[in-house]
């Protein structure tokens, strides 16, 4: 995190630095005119590199220890947290999927489809959360 840290004030510091030369520049080149967009883009651009190193920094200093991926002595199984259970065997992701596409189709086309889709998301998301509960699964 030490890195992102870094790197994120080193934007902050590049976005800074352009705003000041942009801004410089075009007032030296349009008499005396501040072009606003780009002047206001690089400014936030800037902030936002500036927030980001500022939050991860804080993160790293109260994590109470280095992360993994900082030391140099750190082994790839170091930094494989375990990240769930999933079931590679599931259908109803990809009716969900379905379904939420159908939904979003009615949003952008016209809202009969998405009073389709709705009950099938609904359908979707209870046979997801459910399907250990049923068959050769159940607990």
């Amino acid at each position: 995190m030490r890195a992102n840290t870094n790197l994120f004030w080193l934007l902050a510091g590049f976005f800074a630095l352009s705003a000041v030369v942009y801004t410089g520049w075009n007032l030296l080149d349009d008499k005396h005119i501040v072009e606003w967009v780009g002047t206001v883009a690089l400014v936030l651009s800037a902030a936002l590199g500036a927030f980001l190193a500022f939050y991860l920094g804080r993160v790293r200093n109260h994590q109470g220890g280095e992360l993994p991926e900082d030391t140099l002595t750190a082994d790839i199984d170091d930094g494989d947290p375990e990240l769930g259970h999933f079931s590679p065997w599931s259908w109803w992701p990809i009716f969900l999927a379905g379904a939420l596409a159908l939904v979003f189709l009615g949003v952008a086309i016209g809202p009969w489809i998405a009073f389709i889709g709705l009950p099938l998301v609904l359908i979707a998301i209870v046979g997801w959360c459910y399907e250990y509960y049923r068959g050769f699964f159940a607990r």
